[in-house]
């Protein structure tokens, strides 16, 4: 059997956090949001990355604390199932990468401590449930991750991606297919306090007050809280444009959510899960509605009558 280190080309040595993968590889704009530095192949659908994860990220900065914020955990997840199609399994790069559903856990007895620098995260990567096309190309697959920091794992994260050419994208969208940046909230509702929702500053809010019930019988108007960012071009959330509302925004949205109806009791969430049902829109703003309960919470977008996304969320 061909032994590990021929299929990769002689020993390759440890993996490095020296530098960056190319930012196009990860869907990223920007090279200061690429969080993969090092991806190598170990067969039968298994591959070993590397990820550097900042010192003090600007959307997550610390507030005193010593640990990452739970969304590193998923970016790293989002920029590995956007890399591994791409180079691993002949996808083509002007591609549309969906993401169907994700789920993330997290060991608080386990996971890394911010000390000097930045933190050397090893991934564990299996890709599976290849789905092709009639003509032999990748259409979907399921990716779960192990995450390691200092040899201990500490976290588990996986999910669904779907792979659409242009004209097959153009033709579920039907009509709303194009690079379309978000604007601007029209409304000017306003949006909850940043420590309210538990973020650092006002522009990392992603989540507006409702002005008024939505209908006869309906909520009070706090209890509305509606997908509207603060800031339409954030570097995190909007790297780049999108003609939906990405499922990163979503659950962040979510975990705000959870934490303004909770009174600030639940805002680092170990463990979630989202499923996309549809595209949400950008506009009308959908809703987000979530109910707490105890450590959980469990949450729907919902936007013109349709349930676009759920979810729950956990914490301790």
């Amino acid at each position: 059997m061909m032994d590990l280190f021929d299929e990769l080309g002689g020993d390759p040595g440890p993996l490095s956090w020296s530098r960056t993968v190319a930012r196009e590889a990860v869907h990223r704009a920007s090279v200061a949001e690429v969080l993969l530095t090092d991806v190598r192949q170990a067969g039968d659908g298994r591959f070993e990355a590397a990820a550097c994860w900042p010192r003090s990220h600007p959307t997550f900065p610390r507030g005193g604390t010593d640990l990452h914020s739970p969304l590193m955990v998923v970016e790293t997840l989002r920029q590995l199932g956007i890399y591994l199609p791409l180079r691993h399994y002949g996808v083509a790069p002007d591609a549309r990468l969906l993401i169907t559903d994700l789920f993330f856990r997290i060991d608080p007895a386990a996971e890394p401590r911010v000390a000097f620098g930045a933190t050397e995260i090893t991934c564990l990567a299996t890709v599976s449930e290849v789905r092709r096309g009639p003509a032999g190309g990748v259409t979907a697959l399921r990716l779960e991750v192990a995450f390691l920091a200092g040899g201990r794992a500490f976290a588990l994260a996986g999910g669904g991606a779907l792979f659409l050419d242009e004209e097959r994208y153009g033709t579920v969208r039907a009509g709303r297919a194009g690079t379309v940046a978000p604007g601007a909230a029209p409304t000017g509702r306003p949006h909850p306090d940043a420590v309210t929702v538990g973020v650092h500053t006002a522009h990392d809010v992603l989540v507006t007050q409702g002005t008024g019930p939505l209908g006869a019988g309906g909520p009070a108007p706090d209890d509305v809280l509606l997908v509207e960012p603060a800031d339409p071009r954030h570097p995190f959330f909007f790297d780049h444009a999108s003609d939906h509302v990405p499922g990163m925004v979503l659950l962040e949205a979510a975990r705000q959510a959870t934490a303004r109806q909770s009174g600030g009791t639940l805002l680092r969430p170990t463990a979630g899960r989202l499923k996309a049902a549809r595209f949400t829109e950008f506009d009308p703003p959908a809703r987000i509605l979530c109910v707490p309960h105890h450590s959980t919470c469990v949450f729907r977008v919902l936007q013109g009558g349709e349930q676009k996304a759920f979810g729950t969320l956990h914490y301790r």
